[in-house]
This record gives structure tokens, sequence and C-alpha cells, in this order.
């Protein structure tokens, strides 16, 4: 099972590098309670449709090391991945939350990120709140010689024009690597196994890597 975020029809994605120990999601309807004049007393009006949005916490924390327990290698620094939930909280636009190996893969809010450190070792301890987001389409009123409106397309990535091989700089990653030719930090898998790079950690200045 895993967790991801991405931002921008998938422009940029972010998967949790230790899943969530647990997590709870809450739907509900909008139902309503009302009084009656007779012996019925209080009903209950049950609400039809989406009913209300649906919520979800979870707390997990970001690693400054890779753990065994780690769901992969190569993950950004701790506080790569504060700056990206971050600059996609401050954009007001929403993001997509998927759980693998589950039904929910839901376009979200972010209600609020609280973040910090906790026992010295630069792993950053996190708390996401998340609200469902419901795309609404708006139709203005029908006028003379004037076609319908539609609501505009969402916009998709622009594909990225891959190399054919890269040369090693200092300081590299194969995650830094993947996202920035690829636009996919994940892909560092598919680099590694193409260049016979057992250990993803393991790069050094001057090697070429096939793409």
């Amino acid at each position: 099972m895993e967790f991801w975020l991405t931002f921008n029809n998938r422009e940029e994605e972010l998967q949790f590098p230790i899943p969530p120990p647990t997590f709870t999601i809450i739907k509900g309807n909008l139902n309503k309670t009302v009084t009656t004049a007779n012996v019925a007393g209080e009903i209950n009006l049950l609400g039809k449709g989406e009913g209300k949005l649906a919520e979800l916490t979870l707390s997990s924390f970001f690693p400054a090391q890779e753990y065994y327990f780690c769901q992969y290698r190569g993950f950004p620094k701790p506080y790569q991945c504060v700056e990206m939930v971050e600059r996609w909280r401050k954009t007001g636009q929403p993001i997509r939350f998927i759980i693998t190996d589950t039904d929910i893969n839901l376009p979200m809010g972010i209600e609020s990120f609280d973040y910090g450190e906790q026992d010295g070792s630069g792993d950053v301890y996190f708390t996401l709140e998340l609200r469902e987001y419901r795309f609404i389409k708006v139709a203005s009123t029908p006028q003379l010689n004037k076609p319908e409106y539609t609501a505009p397309a969402v916009q998709k990535p622009i594909t990225k024009d891959v190399p054919n091989s890269y040369t090693v700089k200092s300081g590299d990653t194969l995650w830094a690597i993947a996202k920035r030719l690829t636009g996919n930090g994940a892909n560092y898998k598919q680099i590694a196994q193409k260049n016979g790079v057992k250990n993803p950690d393991l790069i050094y200045p001057g090697q070429k890597l096939v793409l």
C-alpha cells in the first residue's frame, strides 16, 4: 500500500517514504433533523447524492536517512518534501490523494499542514489535513447567436523530451536526475535497473547513465 500526493494532473508527485500507520476517511450524508407538531416528534430527512465532503487526517514523518522500513530509496530530503507540500498549499489549487490497493483516489484541498522536528535525528514529523474538492462545471444562460459556455478542459502536463544519456555531476542523486530529466522522481528505479545500479545511492561524478 503506497500513499501518494500529486499536483497539476501528475506534473509533480510525492510518495510518502514512511506510510502513515493508520488512516481514517470520513464521509457522510447531508441529513437534516426537523421537529413536527404531531406525536412523531423529530424526524430525520436523509440527504441524497454525494453528501458531505470527505475529510482525512494523516500523520507520519519525512525521514532524514534511509531506514530499513522506508518504502523506497532515493526519496527527497525532509525539507524538500515540506517545500513541495507548502508550495502546493499556497497555490490554492487541489491536489490528488491516492492510496494504492484501495478505492481512494480523490481530488482534495490542503486544509492544514503542521510539521516540525522532535528528536534531533533530522526527521520532520507532519500532520496533514485534507478535505475533498469537487469540480463544478458552470454553464451560462444561453443567449441568441451565442454558443453555450463550457468549462475549459483540464490542462495536461507538458511531456518532457528525455535525453538518451546523462553524465552524473557532484551532488546528484538518482531521484533528482529522474525528476529533472523525466519529470517524475519515481523513475529512478527504471534508470537504476537499465544501468545495472544495484544500490541507487551509489552513483559517482562522471558516471554515464543511459536513460
